[in-house]
């Protein structure tokens, strides 16, 4: 099977070797998104509220440029910087996603990228 590597300037384009997307047969794996403004390419300000908005709106625009929707995710990878910051980030995720949920995991990391405090990955099957 071939790859299509799926690419939106309506998400921070990769700050390393990687695609934002990649499409093999009839599943999708999203990059990591970091809140980064797609315009600036600098890390939003306003605390984890605000950088976890930003870091779902850039995964949400991966999927619309993959011609799916958030209600194909099935599964959401989130990795914080500080594991007590979960229950605000699980209420930021669901202003994304509704039921049923896709499967989720929450990852207590060390550091992200620029200083992020959080970062998001989905898998999407069609």
């Amino acid at each position: 099977m071939s790859k299509q590597i799926i690419a939106t300037a309506a998400a921070p384009s990769a700050i390393g070797t990687y695609s934002q997307a990649v499409r093999v047969g009839n599943t999708i794996w999203v990059s990591g998104q970091i809140p980064l403004d797609p315009r600036t390419k600098e890390l939003v300000a306003g605390g984890i509220e605000a950088q976890a908005r930003q870091a779902f709106t850039n995964l949400a625009a991966i999927v619309t440029a993959a011609k799916t929707t958030l209600d194909d995710v099935v599964k959401v990878t989130i990795f914080l910087t500080d594991l007590t910051h979960f229950a605000l980030v699980n209420t930021v995720m669901a202003e994304h996603f509704k039921e049923p949920y896709p499967a989720r995991a929450a990852v207590g990391v060390a550091s992200l990228p620029r200083g992020a405090l959080i970062e998001v990955e989905c898998i999407i099957a069609l």
